[in-house]
């Protein structure tokens, strides 16, 4: 008797450690960082800042956390010139983290470590809203193209006289403009080229309609951020 109590405690020893060692490992499945699975479908028109906020929060709301407020990594460009301050920049509008994924994968703690190498953003990780694979560079169709409009500290780009990087700061949808995306499986053409590998500053579209779009390798898809 004595000693299957002895086994009995031994077993529950185990389970709590592990129990805890899970805690470290997820969030417990509170998703404040996703991937969207549609874009809005008209390309690089994203109705704006706003427009694209309010893609996220539904998408969200739909997959049962719409209690964050949910933001798109985006940046937007000066119209008035290089002296113009009107421009957002991406990283400034997204919170300050933890964010984790559906499954609860740490994604990055905090927004330095989201613009460093240490962040947690691959094919594996970058899920979208119901926890799915997002199709990478080997994959067809490629979707791997995330719009982000920014530099890899997750800046905005110069405006005016400079070219587009934005699509108009997402509201056209022609084949006139183009904007910066990113990787989400961290793989290009040139394995070793940081512009190749970035999650967030890879390369611009050709045009912002959505057939331009997706002859690079996207599908006007972008990545959201739980800001609180």
């Amino acid at each position: 008797m004595k000693g299957m109590r002895q086994t009995s405690a031994l077993l529950a020893g185990c389970v709590l450690a592990l129990a805890g060692c899970a805690g470290m490992e997820s969030s417990g499945g509170d998703m404040t960082f996703f991937v969207t699975s549609t874009g809005p479908g008209k390309g690089g028109d994203l109705g704006g800042l706003e427009g694209a906020d309010k893609h996220c929060q539904s998408l969200a709301e739909a997959a049962g956390a719409g209690k964050h407020t949910w933001r798109a990594y985006l940046s937007t460009q000066a119209t008035g010139g290089l002296s113009d301050p009107k421009f957002v920049n991406a990283r400034d509008r997204i919170g300050p983290g933890p964010w984790h994924n559906a499954k609860g994968v740490l994604i990055a703690r905090n927004v330095e470590e989201l613009h460093s190498p240490a962040a947690n953003v691959k094919k594996e990780t970058t899920l979208d809203e119901k926890g799915r694979l997002v199709n990478g560079r080997t994959e067809q169709p490629n979707m791997h193209d995330m719009l982000t409009g920014s530099r890899p500290d997750g800046t905005a780009f110069p405006g005016q006289p400079f070219p587009d990087m934005t699509c108009g700061n997402w509201t056209k949808s022609g084949t006139e403009g183009s904007a910066m995306t990113g990787h989400h499986d961290a793989a290009g053409p040139l394995p070793s080229t940081p512009w190749a590998t970035s999650w967030n500053s890879s390369h611009p579209t050709r045009g912002c309609d959505p057939e331009g779009i997706k002859s690079t390798g996207g599908n006007g898809l972008f990545y959201c951020f739980a800001e609180k």
